[in-house]
């Protein structure tokens, strides 16, 4: 099955590579998409508990869901992860 979430802190090619390639790690998942101009993640998943694990992933890289609360540690995480992205 295939599903999206609209991330906050979603700003450039940086933030799109970490989340792609940490949602990569996860065997559940595969068909990775991410859209910067939408904040989109795109995935398909084996079953329902394979979306939450995606939106807690997104949100320890400092990208939660646009249905979360985007705290200042959240803003602080994804420019870190922004920053790493550009840098690999």
């Amino acid at each position: 099955m295939k599903t999206s979430i609209i991330v906050q802190n979603l700003k450039c090619g940086g933030c799109a590579k970490t989340i792609h390639s940490q949602l990569g790690k996860l065997k559940s998942l595969s068909d990775i998409e991410v859209e910067i101009e939408s904040s989109k993640v795109s995935f398909s998943y084996r079953d329902s508990e394979n979306i939450q694990l995606a939106k807690s992933t997104l949100k320890s890289l400092g990208y939660p869901s646009i249905s979360d609360t985007n705290s200042l540690v959240d803003k602080t995480k994804s420019f870190i992860s922004c920053a790493s992205g550009k840098i690999k």
